[in-house]
């Protein structure tokens, strides 16, 4: 017995101490270090500010899947933030929360920011796919994304053609159509007035586009200020030289209203 006793207490002072714990217990520096590795990398899109463009894609809904609730649609130029992302049905979704109460998982590809490399050209590829309306929106949309960006004269030429396309061919037609010359008449007020207020000028205004009126032939042209810009803040670009010449047909549009 007394042999016994004696090996027990030499095993105990040989024995380092880490061999007396418990069996199966591990260091809190241990269980740290264990979850560092095996914890997965915060995606850099989470926190960052997009903003959605794309309308056919914007379904906000209630989890990461094509066919989850749907809480809304999310409307062009709404600003986001990403608060999460996954992957589902064989596209990335965002988690978003759209101020001020809105949040859900949205089609990543229905959004557009600075986080994204490849956002820029994304954008300028769908402005020209795009029509109408949309096509304005878009583009505007894509000015206060990328105020900088190499594809910006071209979009800005594009732009305005379109403004003066529409101005011609449609606002024109649709305001002397509506607008009824013995209602102007019978109230006083000056001719170009009803046409600067006319309903359907409302939308671009929002959009801070400007429009001229040619009384003479009683028709809009788009004011050009996406022609100056290019003028101005791009002189060595290609486009310049086409937007001075849109220039030049404004002013020869719009000298026979001052006569």
């Amino acid at each position: 017995m007394k042999t016994l006793l004696l090996s027990l207490i030499v095993i105990g002072v040989v024995l380092p101490a880490d061999a007396q714990r418990r069996p199966g217990l591990v260091s809190s520096k241990q269980i740290s270090a264990r979850t560092a590795k095996s914890a997965p990398a915060r995606s850099p899109e989470i926190g960052q500010q997009a903003v959605v463009i794309d309308e056919t894609l914007s379904v906000l809904r209630e989890s990461p899947s094509l066919f989850a609730p749907v809480v809304h649609r999310i409307g062009r130029g709404k600003k986001v933030q990403i608060l999460g992302v996954a992957e589902g049905d064989g596209v990335k979704f965002y988690k978003v929360v759209a101020p001020p109460t809105s949040n859900g998982w949205v089609q990543a590809d229905a959004v557009f920011g600075k986080f994204r490399k490849d956002d820029e050209k994304r954008l300028a590829e769908l402005i020209q796919a795009l029509d109408g309306y949309d096509q304005i929106e878009a583009a505007t949309e894509f000015f206060g994304l990328y105020p900088t960006s190499q594809f910006k004269p071209a979009i800005l030429l594009l732009f305005g053609d379109l403004l003066e396309e529409l101005a011609v061919n449609k606002l024109s037609k649709d305001a002397n159509s509506r607008l009824k010359r013995g209602e102007m008449a019978a109230s006083g007020a000056p001719l170009h007035s009803f046409y600067l207020n006319f309903v359907s000028l409302d939308r671009y205004r929002k959009l801070g586009i400007t429009f001229l009126f040619n009384p003479t032939d009683r028709k809009y042209h788009y004011d050009g200020a996406s022609w100056r810009e290019i003028v101005a803040k791009f002189p060595a670009a290609t486009e310049t030289a086409e937007a001075k010449k849109r220039l030049d047909s404004l002013s020869a549009k719009m000298a026979t209203a001052a006569k």
